[in-house]
């Protein structure tokens, strides 16, 4: 697909030699988006996922929370978000990924986590694009597969420098460029920028998707007239319903909206619950799905007290429970 494609259409996007079907997709999210909201999102129609972020050198290094954040079975496309600040761990991490399956590999340097910053990666790297550039460099040449970049407007208001790091990650070979639409120094606070993307379309030739503030067809839209993106990245909007991407991916194709019953719903949620307690163990998956849980429920129309027997419970027989009776308890929630 061009750059600037009309907002609505049936256009695939394609990140080098690897083409995807649609224009939205479930972004990384540290701590949130497990191999399980992943199948899930797919499942429903979602274009493509990207893996949580993962430290490019505990990666290598065969730390355990390293692979479960890169798992991928069950996900195709499976990409993988690494992040660093030291481009041999980090071409060593692209060369793990591929070689574990991945056919695309996604660089961080959105991230605003102070943990992340400290350790000069993540969005710490905007103000530093010399050694931006040398990540990049690394990673591009340690695989065959696409690698993708992942970057906000700037590190502040004074410094919205996207543009001209996108101009030179596209030379680098990056096949394709999200950025969220706000400054790190912003972290999530405020209103998504979505104009301020447009001067990222203009600077490159490659696929841009504009991140920040997508909860729905109407806003993707928006978003896409607003930055000139090729596609949409939805994230917070997505926990509690990961169905929501397919349904905004469909949108965009111009499909009739098909409104997803409660059945459907309530198994993905529980679907997604025995992934990360397979994953993870009972103890750790069900502490793990909790966050996940309590979205779950609150979009199904469950009331307050249920939402926190379920996000409280140590047994995961009675969450499977509590998370069933949360979808039968309002029937508003099919309209969720």
């Amino acid at each position: 697909m061009s750059a600037g494609a009309d907002i609505l259409g049936t256009e695939s996007v394609s990140i080098g030699e690897l083409t995807i079907s649609g224009r939205a997709l479930l972004a990384p999210m540290s701590g949130v988006t497990d191999v399980g909201m992943r199948r899930v999102a797919m499942r429903f129609g979602a274009s493509a996922v990207i893996s949580e972020m993962v430290a490019s050198d505990d990666y290598v290094r065969g730390a355990e929370e390293s692979r479960l954040r890169a798992e991928g079975e069950g996900v195709t496309p499976h990409i993988v978000q690494i992040a660093g600040c030291e481009p041999y761990w980090m071409g060593e991490a692209a060369r793990l990924a591929e070689a574990s399956g991945a056919a695309a590999v996604d660089i961080n340097m959105g991230c605003p986590a102070k943990r992340v910053t400290g350790g000069y990666a993540g969005s710490a790297l905007m103000r530093d694009t010399s050694l931006a550039l040398r990540l990049i460099e690394a990673t591009v040449g340690a695989v065959r597969i696409p690698v993708t970049l992942k970057m906000r407007l700037g590190w502040d208001a004074a410094t919205l420098n996207a543009p001209d790091l996108a101009r030179q990650a596209q030379a680098a070979g990056i096949k394709l460029v999200t950025v969220h639409g706000r400054t790190r120094q912003q972290f999530y606070k405020g209103s998504a920028d979505w104009g301020a993307i447009a001067r990222v379309r203009e600077a490159i030739t490659i696929p841009l998707v504009a991140n920040g503030d997508c909860d729905g067809p109407e806003a993707a839209q928006a978003m896409l007239s607003a930055s000139g993106a090729d596609a949409v990245m939805i994230g917070r909007a997505a926990v509690g319903r990961p169905w929501l991407v397919g349904e905004i991916a469909g949108a965009l194709a111009g499909q009739a909206a098909t409104p997803i019953g409660l059945a459907p719903r309530k198994q993905a949620a529980i679907e997604h619950l025995e992934t990360l307690l397979g994953c993870m163990g009972a103890h750790a998956g069900l502490r793990h799905a909790r966050k996940h849980l309590s979205a779950y429920a609150q979009f199904a129309g469950a009331p307050e007290d249920l939402r926190l027997r379920l996000v409280t419970s140590d047994d995961p027989r009675q969450a499977k429970s509590l998370l069933e009776a949360a979808f039968s308890e309002n029937s508003l929630s099919q309209a969720a």
